[in-house]
């Protein structure tokens, strides 16, 4: 019902992902870690970027209301949707294998505010892929 447009900034260019910009319904490993609205650690792995994408996978796979949309040899691109109303959240991953990184980016599609939702589901995909308990739950 509310699923909005896919952005045409999703993907990677010169090794980053989109900016959050002033969005308050963002989160990224690649945000300034000063700022603590927008900013999430990237995830710890270690491994070939083929391994660290495949983990990635595995984690959006086993959370619900995900659908994988593109997995290349170096990124990946999922969505969520909701459960209500079906707004859809876009994940997106990349692996700096040399630190040993995994970077991510949420971002809701629509609204301003996302109530850490974004931000909950990173942790839960950072406790799959690091080998925890999810303890994300969707709204």
């Amino acid at each position: 019902m509310f699923s909005g447009k896919r952005p045409a900034t999703l993907g990677v260019t010169d090794g980053r992902l989109a900016s959050c910009g002033r969005r308050l319904n963002c989160v990224s490993s690649q945000a300034d870690p000063g700022d603590a609205q927008r900013y999430v650690p990237p995830i710890a792995f270690r491994g070939s970027v083929g391994q660290a994408l495949a983990a990635a996978r595995r984690a959006v796979e086993a959370l619900p209301r995900s659908r994988v949309v593109r997995h290349d040899a170096a990124y990946l691109h999922a969505e969520f949707r909701s459960r209500l109303l079906g707004f859809v959240d876009d994940v997106e991953f990349i692996y700096d294998e040399k630190a040993g990184s995994l970077h991510v980016r949420s971002a809701s599609r629509l609204g301003r505010r996302d109530f850490d939702v974004n931000r909950a589901r990173v942790e839960a995909l950072r406790a799959q892929i690091e080998g925890g308990a999810p303890g994300y739950r969707a709204r």
